[in-house]
């Protein structure tokens, strides 16, 4: 078994010595933080955490692409999160694609008309959140 922080490494590299086309096929999973302008994904071996903006929204669980690097999985979706989280989370549909170390994803509420995104984020580079202060880590006081 592969450990859960070699996979994307050891599905980028299969997936490069599988083919002639090189990175630009898509990786057998997407464990691993990725960034983008305004989004970021988190994705672990049992969860996936999703900011899009001032929203965010969980996945039970681990995105696995198909051959041809697209996904659609399920999960909630909180649209309310800033400036005040109500707590409401709705369900949602996250799909998209991968290509190499760029995923594209666009969710989808399922009890509501929303969507966000898509947006676009590339592993392993931090997510530039813009100015919302949510799942950002505390800055520790400065000495005096």
């Amino acid at each position: 078994m592969i450990p859960v922080t070699m996979r994307p490494l050891a599905a980028l590299l299969l997936t490069g010595a599988l083919s002639c086309n090189g990175p630009d096929l898509p990786v057998a999973e997407v464990t691993g933080t990725w960034g983008g302008n305004d989004a970021g994904l988190i994705v672990n071996d049992s969860t996936t955490h999703l900011h899009i903006g001032c929203t965010n929204g969980d996945i039970p669980g681990v995105i696995i692409p198909d051959a041809a690097g697209n996904f659609t999985v399920v999960g909630t979706y909180n649209i309310n999160a800033y400036p005040i989280d109500q707590g409401i989370r709705h369900p949602a549909r996250f799909s998209g694609n991968t290509r190499g170390r760029s995923l594209t994803i666009t969710v989808t509420l399922t009890d509501t008309a929303v969507t966000r995104g898509p947006a676009t984020v590339i592993f392993g580079v931090e997510p530039r959140m813009g100015p919302c202060p949510i799942c950002r880590v505390p800055q520790r006081p400065r000495a005096r």
